[in-house]
């Protein structure tokens, strides 16, 4: 019985969680909920889901290392040291100025070759992952052609056409967020367990390049 047991426990997939940081915190504003890092961990990835965490990286920018942006850098970087030391894995980008008091830091980029890269490296059975940008639709093609179950958790109307036509399925985030604390649209973007103030209000907002879902 134990024997059975242990080989049971070594066939579990092997999971990895990817994270887009900007979109995801946009998802949850616009639920008007703070975004509570360690329930998505375990709604994604826990005991319950049968599968075994890798790693679930968080990919984020940061405000621009220039002096009119040095508050809320430290309060960005304050928040991602909290992610690291609750065992999330970041990666991080310095943003550059935008129009209108904004800055941008699209992470698209790293956070493909990574998802490439890692797939190789950690060898995952199942890769999630928590955006619903449209861009990473080629991704979620080439990630299922490796034979890595693709993954994809976001909102309805959150979620590009492309990307949920590419991946084997789609997680609605939806019935999480609605257990999530409600919070204020200056405050929603914030973790519930540190809630710097507005870390991310400056940042841009992407904008759904696809009609939503229903």
């Amino acid at each position: 019985m134990m024997r059975k047991k242990t080989h049971e426990a070594s066939t579990r997939p092997r999971l990895l969680v990817l994270v887009d940081e900007s979109n995801i915190g946009s998802s949850v504003r616009t639920a008007g909920r703070g975004l509570d890092w360690l329930k998505l961990r375990d709604f994604l990835a826990g005991p319950d889901t049968g599968r075994d965490l890798i790693e679930m990286v968080v990919y984020a920018g940061l405000p621009p290392a220039i002096p009119i942006w040095q508050e809320e850098r430290d309060k960005k970087n304050k928040f991602m040291q909290w992610l690291r030391s609750n065992g999330f894995m970041v990666v991080t980008k310095d943003g550059a100025p935008a129009e209108e008091g904004r800055y941008k830091a699209n992470v698209d980029v790293m956070m493909a070759i990574d998802a490439l890269e890692l797939s190789v490296e950690m060898r995952p059975d199942v890769v999630i992952l928590v955006t619903g940008d449209a861009d990473f639709a080629y991704l979620a093609t080439k990630l299922r052609r490796r034979g890595i179950r693709v993954e994809v958790a976001s909102v309805a109307q959150n979620l590009g056409n492309i990307l949920k036509s590419t991946a084997n399925e789609v997680i609605d985030l939806a019935p999480l967020f609605r257990t999530f604390e409600i919070k204020n649209v200056r405050d929603s973007a914030t973790p519930v367990a540190l809630r710097p103030q507005q870390q991310q209000q400056t940042h841009r907002r992407r904008r759904p390049r696809f009609r939503p879902h229903s």
